[in-house]
């Protein structure tokens, strides 16, 4: 079982990183493998509409989006790291996880794959940007893991989440809780299967005249 990690933070051993760290370490001793993909320092633009993907199975840009990709469909989780700009996440995550999300959305069924969010920041507007990542998961049926507080750490450098214990503590039993559910969905995978997703009504709102 695996877990794929991003951190969209540009600063590899940053805060993010280190909130990330303390999840993998966990998803680790709980026996579940984790892969982690830095996209904070790589060239990405975001979604053009161009539905190139729905004809071809891949994003049109051939990036950090069509190589992760495949690491996706094999992964039974998915936790995504991002520190807090303006209240928001990184805008060069963003525009990842739109074009990761809808250039495979034909490609393979995310339904119960497990997701996560990390956020980081000095002191505030890490929730909002926390409502933004889970937004992903809402949309493709995936579970979304939660903890004990919102899954964020607090600091302005890597040795400040140092200090964050309950934020350390947070990403711990994120870990914990991630790892279970992996678990218990494989479980009931091989006894129930996976729910059916119903496809074939999409609605369109036209105003005629």
């Amino acid at each position: 079982m695996k877990v794929l990690v991003i951190n969209g933070s540009p600063h590899l051993n940053g805060c993010t990183d280190r909130g990330l760290r303390e999840v993998e370490t966990t998803l680790a001793a709980c026996g579940i493998e984790t892969e982690r993909v830095n996209i904070g320092t790589k060239d990405i633009r975001g979604c053009i509409g161009c539905n190139f993907c729905r004809e071809h199975g891949r994003c049109v840009f051939n990036d950090a989006v069509n190589e992760t990709a495949p690491k996706f469909a094999e992964a039974e989780g998915l936790l995504i790291g991002s520190p807090v700009y303006y209240a928001g996440s990184n805008g060069q995550l963003l525009s990842f996880l739109d074009r990761l999300f809808y250039s495979t959305s034909g490609r393979f069924d995310k339904t119960m794959k497990v997701g996560a969010a990390v956020v980081s920041s000095r002191r505030a507007g890490s929730t909002s940007a926390f409502d933004e990542i889970n937004k992903y998961f809402t949309i493709s049926s995936m579970p979304v893991v939660s903890s004990t507080y919102w899954n964020e750490v607090h600091g302005f450098t890597a040795s400040d989440v140092e200090a964050d214990l309950e934020g350390l503590q947070t990403m711990r039993n994120l870990g914990r809780n991630m790892a279970f559910l992996i678990k218990a969905i494989d479980m009931a995978r091989k006894e129930f299967g996976i729910p059916a997703q119903e496809r074939s009504s999409f609605t369109s709102f036209h105003t005629e005249g």
